[in-house]
C-alpha cells in the first residue's frame, strides 16, 4: 500500500436507525391500551345496564304475583356478569329477598334462591326458600290452631315456650311447656320436651297423675299446616329456632315455572 493510500474505514453502526422502530411502537401500544380500557369500561357499563333491567323486571313480577304494595322493598341479587347469562338464555342463580312479606295469614321475611332460571321459558334447575318469623309473626301463625294459647308463646332457643291453664277442682293452675319444632310431612310439628308446674320442672307422668286426662291438652303434639299459604310446588324441608326467630326452609320444584298446578295454592285437606 502506497503512502498516499488510506486504509478504508468500516461504517459506524447506525445506532439512531436501530432505535427508530422502538420509538414508533410506543404510540401503538398506548393506543391499544386506551382501546382495551375503553372496551372494559363499555363492557361493565353495558352489564350494569343489563343487570338493572333484569332486576327491574324481576321486582315487577314478584310484586304482581304476590300482590305486594308498591313501596315493598325487594332485593334482587344475580351473581356474575349478566350479559353472558342473557346470551346463554339462563340465569345461573338469582336470589330474591324481602322483609315482612304477607301471603294469606302467613307473614315473615322471605328469601328465595333459584338456580338455572330460563329466560325464554322452561323449568328451573331447582330452588329453595327461607321464611323467617319473629315472635309476633309466630304468634300470628299459631293463632290459627284451635285451642292453642298463641298469645303466651315466646321464642326460647332451642325451641319455643307456651303457658296454659289446667283446671283442678275448679282452680286454674298455669302449666308451662317448652316445644321443639320439627318438619313432618310438610307441616310444622311442635312437640313438648319439658314441662313446668309452679315454677318447677315435672315430667309427663307426674302431670298426668295430677291432672288426669286434662293434662293431654299440654302433652300433645301441635301440628301447624302451612301448605295453605304456599304454592303446591313448595315443600317444608326443615324448621328450627335460630336466635330470636323461627326459620323454615323449603324445597321448590323446578317445574313450578312451567306447571300451573305447582303454582296453585296448596291445601291442608
Amino acid at each position: 500500500m502506497s503512502a498516499g493510500d488510506t486504509e478504508p474505514t468500516l461504517p459506524l453502526p447506525d445506532w439512531e436507525h436501530a432505535e427508530a422502530p422502538r420509538r414508533r411502537r410506543w404510540p401503538w401500544l398506548v393506543a391499544l391500551g386506551v382501546v382495551i380500557v375503553l372496551l372494559v369500561v363499555a363492557w361493565f357499563a353495558a352489564d350494569a345496564i343489563a343487570r338493572q333491567l333484569v332486576v327491574s323486571v324481576v321486582r315487577d313480577q314478584v310484586q304482581r304475583q304476590l300482590g305486594l304494595p308498591a313501596d315493598q322493598q325487594i332485593d334482587v341479587e344475580i351473581p356474575g356478569a349478566v350479559i353472558p347469562q342473557l346470551i346463554g338464555g339462563t340465569l345461573g342463580e338469582i336470589t330474591i329477598a324481602s322483609d315482612d312479606v304477607e301471603v294469606g295469614g302467613l307473614a315473615g321475611d322471605v328469601t328465595v334462591t333459584a338456580q338455572g332460571v330460563p329466560i325464554r321459558g322452561g323449568s328451573m334447575s331447582g330452588a329453595t326458600a327461607t321464611v323467617t318469623l319473629d315472635e309476633e309473626q309466630l304468634r300470628g301463625l299459631l293463632s290459627t290452631i284451635e285451642g292453642f294459647p298463641s298469645g303466651t308463646v315466646e321464642i326460647e332457643p332451642p325451641g319455643v315456650s307456651m303457658t296454659t291453664d289446667l283446671q283442678l277442682f275448679g282452680v286454674s293452675i298455669p302449666v308451662g311447656a317448652s316445644l321443639t319444632p320439627t318438619a313432618v310431612d310438610g307441616d310444622i310439628v311442635l312437640t313438648p320436651t319439658s314441662l313446668r308446674l309452679g315454677g318447677a320442672e315435672v315430667d309427663a307422668d307426674a302431670l298426668r297423675d295430677q291432672f288426669g286426662a286434662v293434662a293431654d291438652s299440654v302433652l300433645r303434639d301441635w301440628t301447624v299446616c302451612i301448605a295453605q299459604y304456599l304454592p303446591a310446588g313448595a315443600t317444608l324441608a326443615d324448621v328450627a329456632v335460630e336466635g330470636d326467630t323461627l326459620v323454615a326452609r323449603f324445597d321448590i320444584d323446578g317445574n313450578i315455572t312451567t306447571d300451573a298446578a305447582l303454582r296453585a295454592e296448596g291445601s291442608c285437606d
